[in-house]
């Protein structure tokens, strides 16, 4: 599996859009395409319209995996990157 970043900008109109959206994301991982696409995690952003967009890291065999989730959930997508490393500043684990 590669990970990847999924830019999302500017998607949704309300935060109750955007979370039925990442439960259909959400199905789609676990119940159509098990054991090719793993969402590790997203980052929600503020766009100057007032609408919501995501950056969403995922892990997949490849980038058309990630492509094909994106149609099966109908999100919408600019771009897909692959990530080439991790660079970590703050863990942002909660200390012990």
């Amino acid at each position: 599996m590669n990970t990847y970043a999924v830019l999302r900008p500017a998607g949704w109109a309300s935060a109750i859009d955007l979370e039925k959206a990442a439960g259909t994301a959400a199905r789609v991982v676990q119940e159509e395409m098990v054991g090719r696409i793993r969402w590790i995690r997203s980052y929600v952003t503020n766009h100057d319209d007032g609408r919501l967009g995501m950056v969403c890291i995922y892990e997949a065999a490849s980038a058309d995996d990630v492509r094909e989730h994106t149609i099966r959930a109908g999100l919408p997508m600019t771009d897909v990157f692959p990530v080439r490393t991790t660079v970590v500043i703050n863990d942002e684990s909660p200390a012990l």
